[in-house]
């Protein structure tokens, strides 16, 4: 039971080491709009994808030592997650499965289904494209490459 009903995470936060670098990745590669800096506080806030859907939030860390390697993932289309390996590589950016080996197509996450690319921010958190498919999940498989899974299917 539940107090209120859910429905669906609105807001996430992380920690970058450069602010203007991570707002300019966030910004310029991922294309997320920029909501609102606040520079006294070393903040920036992104709209992900607008402002009825959800807000993520980058804090500057500064000069600390301590680094945490976070993940988040972003709905996207299954065409779009197909479109992100080479779109990640112009970028300068390798797209990887979940245990971070570089891959050349998307893998999919058979106990959902979902296909999905994984990738790195400029701090080295874990971002992912990712789609969910239609198909039956099959958690007896793991994790697979695409290919394999339509092999499969």
């Amino acid at each position: 039971m539940s107090v209120v009903p859910i429905r669906g995470l609105f807001e996430a936060h992380l920690t970058v080491s450069d602010l203007d670098r991570s707002i300019a990745f966030y910004r310029d590669v991922l294309g997320l709009p920029l909501a609102h800096r606040i520079p006294a506080r070393q903040v920036a806030f992104f709209w992900v994808p607008s402002s009825d859907k959800a807000m993520l939030g980058l804090w500057s860390i500064g000069t600390s030592p301590l680094r945490l390697r976070l993940h988040i993932a972003f709905d996207v289309t299954l065409e779009h997650v197909f479109e992100s390996v080479a779109a990640l590589r112009r970028a300068g950016i390798t797209a990887r499965s979940g245990d971070g080996t570089p891959i050349e197509e998307p893998i999919v996450l058979t106990w959902m289904p979902a296909a999905s690319v994984y990738f790195d921010d400029p701090d080295g958190h874990s971002l992912e494209f990712i789609s969910m498919l239609d198909e039956a999940p099959r958690p007896d498989l793991g994790w697979v490459s695409w290919s394999e899974w339509r092999r499969r299917a």
